[in-house]
This record gives C-alpha cells, structure tokens and sequence, in this order.
C-alpha cells in the first residue's frame, strides 16, 4: 500500500508549486544547481530539476550545449528525454519523487504553501512573472503596488481571453459576449460538454418540457441548434429533471427525467453526434423506476444513480448503478444510514471511491447535509463538515476541479441561494468563492453548471435557472488558486483519513502509469557531475525505474485484459442465457398453444357426451313405452283370440242343436 501523503490537503498545481518552493526551485540564481543538491542525493537532485523543467517550461526545446560541462550536458540530457510528457504528469511526477526521499517535507514546508496565491502584506499584491536563466524559462515572484491598500484582483498574462470575451478576473462571475439565436429560457434541463462545446437538452418553460438540442460554441461564445434526424424510432420524448452525460466523446446519454406520459422504468437514450439522432439504449437487469430531479454521477465505466421524485411525487433515496460496459443495471443495497429521501441534490464523486451527496430538498424543506457512500463497502456515512457550512438548498448545481467540489444556485423555498461556494474533498473544508447580488439568474433552481478549458484554464460555465422567471443567461467563472487553497485552512478530522490515503493511493497508480505512457526518463542530471562514470550510474538508476514501471504497467494491462475477457464471457453467457430464454418462451407459447386447442377439444367432448346422455334418457322412455304397448298388444291380441273361441263354439254349438245357455253351462 502506499505510503499516505502528509501534503495531500493541497490540490495541483498548488501542491506543485508547494513541493517545488521547499526543493529550491523558487527562480533565484541557485535554484538548479547548490539549493537542490544540497537537500537530496545527487540522483534525486537530477530527477527533481527535469521534472521541473518539464512541468514549467515543457518539452526541451533549446539545442545542445556546445561547451563540454558534464552538468550542463547531464542537464540538457535529462530534460530532453522526458520528451513530450505531459505538464500535469510531470508535477505529479515532482511531488511523489520528493515525497519518497522526503516524506514530511510538507510540515517543514508552510513558508512555502501559500504559492502562488495573493501574499499577506497589506499594500502589495505578490504576482507570477518569469525570467531567463542560461536558456532556461523559470518563474519569478514580483511585488506590485495595490491602491489604497487594498488588494486588486490577481492578475494572469494568460487569462481567458477571446478577441471581446476576455475572462480576466478571477473567482468572480462574468457574462461573456453571447452571439447566435439564443435557446428558449429553461430550468431542470440537461447540459454537458463535447469537444469545446456545451451541449443543452430538454428542460421546462411555463410549465411546458422540452425537447430541443443546442449547442453553445465555447471557443467563440455562439448559440446554434443541433438538427436532430428522424430516426426508425419515435421521435424524442420532451424532458425535464433528468440528467445528460458524455459518452465515448461522440455521444450524449440522456437518463430520466419528467415528462408527460411517464413510463414505469427510466428510459435512457442516447444522441450521435455522428448521425444527429436520437436512440433509445438497450439495458438489461431491473432498471430503477422513472423519476426526475436524481443525480448521475459517472465513476469509472459505471453511472451511479441516487435519489428523485417519481411519477407520483414520491420521493426516493435508493442507489442504481448502471455499467455502460455491459449495459446491465444493479440495484445497491448499503450499509449505514443513508441520506433521506429527496430531490434537486448534488452529488459528485471523490478519488473514484466515495460517493457524496449535498442539500436537495424535500415537499417542505431544503437540506444542508453531507452525506459520503465508500463504493467499496457500500456503508453511508455523515462525516463532520469543516468552515462555514453552506446554508439549506435544493436545485443548486456543481463540478468538481481536482479535489474541489464548486456548487453554485439552488433555493430554499423564499429565495434564491446566491453564494458560490467550494468543498475541498479531501478535508471536507468549505469556503465561499463569491456571492451575487440581487434577483440575477446565479440565484436560480434548476441551473446547470459545466466544466471546461479554455486557453489552457479551467472555468465554470452557467445556464439557465428559474428565480419567478425563467432565464436563458450564460455566466462563467475562473477559479483561482485562492478559492480552491482557503478551503485547507481546516484541519483534518482523523475520520477522513480512510478517505485521503485512498485518495493518494489512486494518485500514485495514476502517476506511475502516466509517466510511462507519456514520456520516458532516460537520463538524470545532477548538479556538480564531475566525471562520465557519474552519468553511467545515473541511466542506469533511470532504466531500473523504467523497469519498475513498465512491469507495473504490465501487470496492470493484465489484470485489464483478464478483465476484459471476463466481461466479455460474461457478454457471452447473457447472449447464451437470452437465446436459451427465447427458446423457452418459443416452447411455452407452443405448449400453451396445444393446451388451448386440447382444451377446446374436451370441451367438445364433453358436449357430445351430455348430448349422448339425453339421448340414452330418451330411448330408456321409449323402451318403457314399447313395453308397455308390447303388453297392450299382447292384452288386446289375447282377447280377440278369446272372442273369436267363442264366436268358433257358438256357431258349432248351434249346429248341434246345443243352446248358447247350455253350451256357457257347460
């Protein structure tokens, strides 16, 4: 496990630019050379100065010393093979290589901490400038007058600026110049970024939800509507409340949401940007129910869903996690006692292990809670909350920056909220960045917040929002390295410790990994080389940690690739398991089907044996009559043949001269 980091409050670059005023690298004459070597062993010293230039400078553009000077030669060797590695791995780099020759450089470091933010005298403002030294760009802290001893704002020479729309303040909103038609004001709709623009979806307008796709051009400030195709499907169902996430850098996942006929499971679509047309996504597993006003937290390859008002107006607290690789939903059962039903909150999603949810609101009160969920262990707990404690909210937006969590709007059923505040995640420190004045589209529910670079920076871009009117404004805001530093001012409570060595430990996986995919340390230079064997040494201290690494970054494409196939067996057997299930229902219906037709037959039958019956009845009546005729007859026949005896005797008797009288005597 790795080692946690003492300095690990300080977001980057501040913590850069921390680890590099303790190591020398603070522009003076001896930054390079005495002040570094003096503190580390030779190898370190080397390593550390390439780093440095590679995260100031950048890639090693200046030619080879022509002079033979085993240091400078070392040096320029040194940077020059770190070749295009990136600026932000290069700090990150810096601060774990002087972590691991200096572990607690950071409590002997608090002179050094407050770079590079505004200094604490009172008629002077300390300002970045930078200066040559033997070819070499290195940074230079000059002190400027403020007027009235007041403190101006910090400025930058490379502040967001475009022609008019130049973003020159910092941790103040501004409204850019805004060209194109402008999209219809809204609020509970959906945004996100693609490529340098800020994509807008759905949301309500006089109660009305829409369904409408624009795009707003970053780099220019200029609206223009997407033209959505007609697709085999039909057409996209207006939403409202629902959540929109990029996806694979050329898709936009559009999941839940309010609308007029509800379904009874969320819906999830997705827009190609490719194609310009809307889809609905096939998912398997128990999908959550339909609501609106939950959050969508990505975390790694998996959407964690929490909270929101279905249908009804019920209001949820139940955790879904859908996994876009194998687009199977999990319903999450948790530990701890978890966050109360609600709506309208935030959430985002720290060191991709802890989950946190901040304000929403219920049908008759906003909330200021803090809730953390360790994805790990799935156990919900309330941690203490450090700074002034941002007042109740619901339908306030945020992003995260680093380890910063900026949450902006939101109201608490009188008023708009209007400070802009930020979480340092790590401490669980709060600050406030700014605060609007007045009824201004800032102070509004139902806003949307993005994050996005521009010339290098981040900043914050706002739309929308309803504050007793619907808004269609944009504002954007550039933090600075003040904001996101006041939040460390709180000390750290032991019960986010946990949370800030998992923090670190991601940290260190991602800078390993990094640095061997972006660049290569060939050489390491060091101050005051005096022979070639001393070079000798030194690549090969640089190819046993390019070694390390590379088998690091082996071992981890294995365990990928073995994660690969799994899933992809387990792709296979849900296919497996699905044909078998067609096959099955294919089976039922045609059982089903034989037993409706037998069925109908002995319903048939039993018919003609109830008609059998009535017959059999009838000829047993006719059989009794038959009898009863057959005596008759044989009754009738009998008496005739006694009367025709006696008519036989009478007339023999006659003959004979026998009376009748004589003869019935006899």
């Amino acid at each position: 496990m790795a080692m946690a980091r003492v300095s690990s409050g300080l977001a980057y670059p501040e913590r850069f630019y921390a680890a590099a005023s303790y190591a020398g690298f603070d522009g003076s004459s001896d930054s390079s050379t005495k002040g570094v070597s003096s503190k580390f062993s030779n190898d370190a010293a080397l390593l550390l100065y390439a780093l440095y230039q590679q995260a100031t400078v950048g890639p090693c553009k200046i030619p080879k010393p022509r002079s033979w000077s085993p240091v400078e030669q070392s040096k320029w060797t040194s940077w020059n093979g770190l070749g295009n590695m990136a600026s932000t791995e290069a700090m990150r780099l810096f601060v774990k290589i002087l972590e691991e020759e200096d572990p607690g450089w950071y409590s002997r470091a608090s002179n050094f901490v407050s770079e590079p933010a505004v200094q604490g005298e009172k008629n002077n403002e300390t300002t970045a400038e930078t200066v040559t030294e033997n070819g070499n760009v290195l940074p230079e802290i000059k002190t400027i007058p403020a007027e009235n001893g007041i403190l101006s704002e910090p400025q930058d020479k490379d502040v967001v600026s475009e022609g008019s729309g130049a973003v020159g303040v910092y941790d103040q909103w501004v409204s850019p110049p805004i060209s194109g038609p402008r999209p219809k004001s809204r609020y509970e709709h959906g945004a996100a970024v693609i490529d340098d623009k800020m994509y807008i979806f759905g949301g309500n307008h006089n109660g009305r939800y829409l369904s409408d796709l624009q795009a707003l051009d970053l780099r220019s400030w200029t609206w223009s509507k997407v033209e959505v195709k007609t697709s085999g499907e039909a057409p996209v169902t207006p939403f409202a409340g629902h959540s929109l996430i990029p996806w694979g850098g050329n898709k936009l996942i559009s999941i839940g949401g309010h609308t007029k006929d509800p379904s009874e499971t969320m819906q999830v679509k997705v827009f190609d940007m490719q194609t310009h047309t809307w889809s609905n996504l096939k998912t398997y597993g128990k999908p959550p129910l339909s609501r609106g006003g939950h959050s969508v937290t990505p975390t790694g390859t998996s959407l964690v869903i929490f909270g929101g008002q279905d249908a009804n107006r019920s209001l949820l607290n139940d955790l879904h996690i859908l996994d876009l690789e194998t687009m199977t939903w999990d319903e999450m059962d948790t530990l701890g006692v978890a966050p109360s039903p609600r709506s309208d909150h935030a959430a985002a999603v720290h060191a991709e292990r802890y989950l946190l949810i901040f304000g929403g609101g219920s049908h008759a009160t906003c909330f200021n809670d803090l809730h953390v969920l360790d994805l790990q262990t799935m156990e919900w707990s309330t941690p203490t909350q450090q700074g002034e404690i941002p007042s109740p909210r619901a339908g306030h937006a945020g992003v995260t920056v680093g380890e910063n969590w900026f949450i902006t709007g939101g109201g608490n059923n009188k008023s708009g909220v209007s400070e802009t505040v930020v979480l340092n995640m790590s401490t669980l420190g709060w600050s406030n960045v700014t605060t609007v004045q007045g009824r201004v589209p800032l102070a509004s529910e139902g806003l949307s917040l993005v994050l996005c670079s521009y010339n290098g920076e981040d900043i914050l871009v706002s739309f929308g929002g309803y504050n007793g009117r619907y808004n269609n404004e944009v504002n954007v805001l550039k933090p600075s390295h003040i904001s996101t530093l006041q939040s460390m001012e709180n000390p750290v409570p032991d019960s986010i410790s946990a949370m800030q060595n998992a923090t670190n430990a991601t940290r260190d996986l991602e800078s390993d990994v990094a640095t061997v995919q972006e660049g290569k340390i060939r050489e390491i230079v060091v101050d005051n080389i005096e022979s070639e064997p001393m070079v000798n040494k030194v690549e090969e201290t640089s190819e046993r940690l390019l070694a390390a690494l590379k088998a690091e970054k082996e071992d981890l494409e294995s365990s990928l690739s073995k994660e690969k196939l799994q899933t992809l067996q387990l792709k296979q057997d849900l296919t497996d398991a699905e044909a078998r299930n067609t096959d099955l229902y294919k089976e039922l219906q045609s059982v089903r089907g034989q037993l409706a037709s037998e069925q109908s037959r002995c319903f048939k039958l039993e018919v003609d044996v109830a008609e059998l019956r009535q017959k059999l009845q009838t000829l047993e009546s006719l059989k009794k009559e038959l009898e009863l005729l057959q005596r008759q007859k044989a009754a009738s026949e009998q008496a005739l043949n006694e009367r025709r005896r006696q008519s036989s005797g009478g007339v023999w008797g006659w003959i004979a001269g026998t009376p009748p009288n004589q003869q019935d005597d006899a």
